[in-house]
């Protein structure tokens, strides 16, 4: 079945507006797995914007299901991960001057630094996960390095999904669409785990859920923004709903048909 992991980073996010005690990471996480969460994801940046130290430290304590830190391929965080040792650790771009991540790690120009990091991690007893733009060219390096996963970037589709309506007559959203099946594939070929995630919401995501071999999704800012109206439980159930649906096979995109690697029964919001 395919997983939801949640990123709560945003919770945090809201809590250093004020530089207060509220509201707490770890209770947001409590209320994603009961709302159905496969695994909670956090990420600790360089400028600690929003998740702490002492966030990652009490998660790796408290959370029951699956802890997944974000990170930059830094000594200090790899440091970090090698005492804290998350379930999975998940190398991702960083700029200070972003406002959210904005692409993938070029895989292909940093071979021989990840390479070290890979090891690692590994040795930390983490599965090792890579954020690749949808390029089958970073999955298949990705694969050499050792990596155990691909979380192919979504956020190009969304951004082709918002401009379309959701249209996938338009072939630039199928293009946009096909991108990451094809990454994803390549990812499988290559021995890894494919899984997705960036600015995937309750209008765009029932397409990449249906993508065949995905296994994981991670979404964070729209579960959150829901979240302050409905709760945190209720968010995370409504989104694991779509998702599993989707997987099941219960829509699909109008188009020509397509071998794998390509899209399988994936369709907009009706």
């Amino acid at each position: 079945m395919i997983q939801l992991g949640v990123n709560i980073d945003h919770v945090a996010t809201v809590r250093q507006a004020r530089r207060g005690q509220e509201p707490d990471p770890i209770r947001a996480a409590h209320e994603a797995e009961l709302g159905g969460a496969d695994g909670i994801t956090v990420h600790l940046r360089e400028d600690r914007r929003h998740i702490q130290d002492r966030d990652v430290e009490r998660l790796a304590e408290q959370v029951q299901v699956k802890f997944n830190l974000e990170m930059a391929a830094t000594e200090e965080m790899v440091g970090i991960a090698e005492r804290v040792r998350p379930h999975a650790a998940m190398l991702v771009p960083e700029g200070r001057h972003e406002v959210t991540t904005e692409g993938g790690l070029d895989v292909i120009a940093q071979r021989d630094r990840l390479k070290d990091v890979v090891a690692r991690l590994r040795a930390a007893e983490c599965f090792v996960s890579v954020f690749i733009d949808p390029d089958p060219r970073q999955a298949e390096a990705a694969g050499e390095l050792g990596f155990d996963v691909c979380e192919v970037h979504t956020g190009p589709y969304a951004h082709a999904f918002a401009k379309a309506g959701g249209d996938f007559r338009r072939a630039e959203l199928l293009a946009a669409l096909d991108a990451v099946a094809r990454t994803g594939a390549a990812a499988r070929s290559a021995g890894m785990r494919f899984n997705a995630g960036h600015a995937l919401n309750y209008f765009n995501v029932t397409p990449i859920a249906a993508l065949a071999g995905v296994e994981e999704l991670h979404i964070g800012h729209a579960i959150v923004s829901r979240a302050v109206f409905e709760g945190m439980r209720g968010a995370v159930r409504e989104m694991k709903r779509l998702m599993v649906e989707a997987a099941a096979g219960h829509r699909g995109v109008p188009g020509p048909e397509r071998d794998e690697p390509s899209v399988r029964g994936a369709g907009g919001v009706s």
